[in-house]
């Protein structure tokens, strides 16, 4: 005997549950020893098995077949179930929906793909997923969505499916995004305090003018007058009116779908200033250190960034002592008679929290001891914002990644500990330089050089630089160890050779041979402070040509032709910079004293001072200023002060600033031997690079360079700033992976007539 239960979605849809029993009522019950599944292709037994209420063994009726049969359905997986019985087997006999197999978009470009399927996912339209009848529909009317949110209402979305084996479909949509509607208008009705023009200034959108075809702000979209709409806001909150309120905006749209009209109604209320503010609740600090921290002043204009302000400042110092989820709410009193706002800065503390964990991500490269060395913050001891803060700021320095963020999640099933999540973004920390050519001058040259700041992700500084050419041989070999010790104290060598050869293509000047070590150790005195010392010995052998200068020549006659050294140097260095490459925060100084130890061949002194200055403007300009100084005495000419070329005076071909030596009376090409006094100045102006905004590996600058080296000793010294050489162009420095490059075109001006000029200049590894 065989009862057929039948159960279809659209009975489903429109009347509930229609099930036709070939058997009278009286028939119905029965005792099911097994259950069979039919027409399973995609959808596990097991899976369905798991959804039924009802199991072998069960007395069961329609009504308990109705129910497996709309359990069946709720799971999504089925477009059509029929029940049978076999006696007493009860059969299913299913017909399942497909599986989305993939999902190609086509035709995107305004809106990338990610973007798009982020939004399919949010939607529940994946690939794995089931294709409901409605799927479809659904896709179309979400990606119209993401368009119509760009102001693209005339885009046009066409989605169609291909089966594909084992009941699955490829889903393809193919999209043809239109234009987006450009603002005609832009009205604000209710103002009275500012005029439109004041207003509508604030706003990234714009109405068309001249420019737009090139910024394209004239292009509508949801996100961006959102953005809008919360500056408006902001700007009159921070002016006293409190009581602003944005009371609707309406975008129209043009018939044709290509202009859109935006509507803004605003009420402004009253202007007010600020009363008295007072700090309530529990105050795990002195009230008087948090009432310092408040900006606000009694009688000035309200203005909600400086409560805000003031509440963020409560709260960091809150999270120096470990409450690091501290809350200080500010509650507005209104006093609508004198047009005064008290605010009451409530403190909700929290409890203190300690690290559990720190946990290093996107260090491919560089290891977890590099990172963990740079923490101010540990394990096991209280969170503290300022040394969360301060170990960011440190790896940051550190020039090896691009960017750093740490995050501070709870501990699950714990209200007094954190992990402090640091995720690093890592990128290019040296340089690598080949060459091999020709030059007339020079016969044939070939170099190498390799420059390493974090050598095999140990933190340690690894340079080597090979040049060997017809006229002249150079070695360079130098290492540091930032960690030599785990108290901060470096150690660095340093070794170099290089000759001249003086032969028929350099038979015009001199020709040195030096060679030389150095060992140095560096100490922190704080955070921001260090100091180091150095101890080196040098030995240069001179060979004078036929046309030297008057100052090699009157060297070697005091001196002599071999010249051994034992040098010293002391250097104090300070650092606030926000970071070791590209920095546009902060400060930094160098103050270094060089000199020759008393068993040495010659007695010198040399003087150096190197600082710069970040003033952020806004948010994409700032200003850098920079400053060399150099003093020397008694110096040998091979250690003068040279000045030209890019990190000095651009524009300038390298080292060709300063006093020169003529080889003979009437010389028409004195030779350049630069001085014992330097004075360089900088000032750069740090723009958004153009087509790459938010690119942090760019750089683009415009600056104005002066700079001279002057003599004390010669017979005509007179230290005038009057002939310092000046420049002015524009820089471009990009960090890739065989180190910084670094352009410029710049236009010398206040030069004289045997300057050696040079607009366009181009360096591989330059310090940024």
């Amino acid at each position: 005997m065989h009862k057929r239960f039948i159960f279809n979605q659209l009975s489903a849809a429109v009347v509930g549950l229609v099930l036709t029993v070939n058997a009278s009522a009286d028939d119905s019950r029965f005792v099911v020893k097994d259950i069979r599944l039919e027409g399973l292709m995609r959808v596990s037994p097991a899976n369905v098995y798991a959804q039924l209420p009802l199991s072998n063994g069960d007395t069961v009726d329609s009504e308990k077949v109705a129910a497996a049969i709309r359990a069946m359905f709720k799971s999504g997986n089925f477009e059509d179930v029929i029940s049978e019985r076999d006696g007493d087997v009860l059969i299913f006999k299913v017909t399942e929906r497909p599986a989305i197999a993939t999902i190609k978009i086509s035709g995107n470009k305004a809106i990338d793909t990610d973007t798009l399927n982020k939004a399919l996912k949010d939607a529940g339209l994946t690939e794995g997923e089931v294709l409901k009848r409605a799927t479809l529909d659904h896709i179309k009317s979400e990606l119209e969505r993401q368009y119509f949110g760009q102001g693209r209402y005339d885009a046009s979305i066409v989605v169609t499916n291909e089966a594909k084996p084992r009941n699955r479909v490829a889903v393809d949509i193919k999209i043809d995004e239109g234009d987006s509607a450009t603002i005609k208008a832009i009205n604000i009705v209710g103002n009275t305090a500012f005029p439109d023009e004041e207003l509508i200034k604030l706003f990234q959108l714009k109405k068309t003018h001249l420019t737009s075809f090139f910024k394209s702000d004239d292009k509508y979209a949801r996100e961006k007058l959102t953005g809008d709409l919360e500056t408006l806001r902001s700007y009159y909150l921070d002016r006293g009116y409190i009581n602003f309120s944005l009371n609707s905006n309406q975008v129209t749209l043009s018939a044709d779908k290509k202009h859109v009209y935006i509507d803004i109604s605003i009420s402004e209320g009253d202007k007010y200033t600020f009363g008295d503010t007072k700090i309530l609740g529990e105050l795990p600090v002195e009230e008087q250190e948090l009432q310092k921290l408040i900006i606000i002043k009694a009688g000035k204009t309200y203005s909600q960034q400086y409560v805000s302000a003031s509440s963020k400042l409560m709260t960091h110092r809150l999270g120096t002592e470990g409450y690091l989820f501290a809350e200080v709410n500010p509650i507005p009193d209104i006093n609508t008679e004198k047009k005064i706002v008290n605010i009451n800065f409530f403190v909700n503390p929290a409890k203190q929290t300690y690290v559990r964990r720190i946990n290093f991500k996107g260090n491919v490269k560089t290891d977890d001891h590099v990172l963990r060395r740079e923490m101010r913050q540990f394990e096991g001891s209280l969170a503290s914002t300022d040394k969360i803060d301060l170990s960011k700021l440190r790896l940051q320095r550190l020039g090896f990644f691009k960017d750093v963020n740490i995050e501070t999640p709870k501990v699950p099933n714990s209200n007094d500990q954190v992990d402090v999540n640091v995720n690093v973004e890592e990128q290019p920390s040296g340089s690598l330089t080949a060459s091999l050519g020709y030059s007339g001058s020079s016969g044939f040259i070939f170099s190498l050089g390799v420059s390493q700041n974090n050598f095999l992700g140990t933190g340690n500084k690894v340079s080597i630089n090979l040049n060997r050419s017809d006229t002249s041989d150079s070695y360079n070999l130098s290492f540091l160890d930032p960690y030599f010790t785990v108290d901060g104290v470096s150690r660095g060598y340093n070794l170099y050779y290089k000759k001249t050869k003086l032969d028929s293509l350099n038979v015009s000047r001199y020709a040195t041979d030096s060679k030389g070590a150095s060992l140095t150790f560096g100490y922190p005195i704080d955070e921001t402070k260090s100091i180091s010392f150095s101890l080196g010995v040098d030995q240069t052998d001179i060979t004078q040509g036929t046309l030297a200068s008057q100052v090699v020549q009157n060297f070697i006659k005091e001196y002599g032709n071999s010249i051994n050294t034992y040098t010293s140097s002391v250097a104090w260095s300070y650092s606030t910079l926000n970071r070791g490459v590209f920095a546009d925060r902060g400060a930094s100084q160098r103050l270094s004293l060089d000199f020759a130890l008393p068993m040495s061949d010659v007695s010198y002194l040399k003087l150096s001072y190197n600082g710069q200055l970040y003033v952020p403007i806004n948010d994409s300009l700032t200003v850098r200023l920079r400053t060399d100084l150099g003093f020397g005495d008694s110096l040998p000419f091979y250690r003068n002060f040279f000045a030209g070329g890019y990190g000095s005076v651009r524009g300038y071909r390298d080292n060709t600033l300063g006093p020169r030596s003529p080889s003979f009376v009437g010389d028409p090409d004195p030779e350049i031997v630069g001085g014992n006094i330097l004075v360089e100045n900088s000032v750069e102006l740090i723009v958004p690079t153009p087509f790459a905004k938010n690119n942090r590996q760019l750089r683009t600058v415009l600056f104005v360079d002066s700079g001279m080296v002057y003599d004390r000793g010669s017979a005509d010294y007179s230290f005038d700033l009057g002939d310092l050489r000046y420049s002015a162009g524009v820089s471009l420095a990009w960090l890739t992976a065989i180190g910084p490059l670094s352009f410029s075109i710049s236009k010398p001006f206040n030069s004289q007539l045997n300057d050696e000029k040079q607009s366009f200049q181009f360096t591989i590894g330059q310090p940024l």
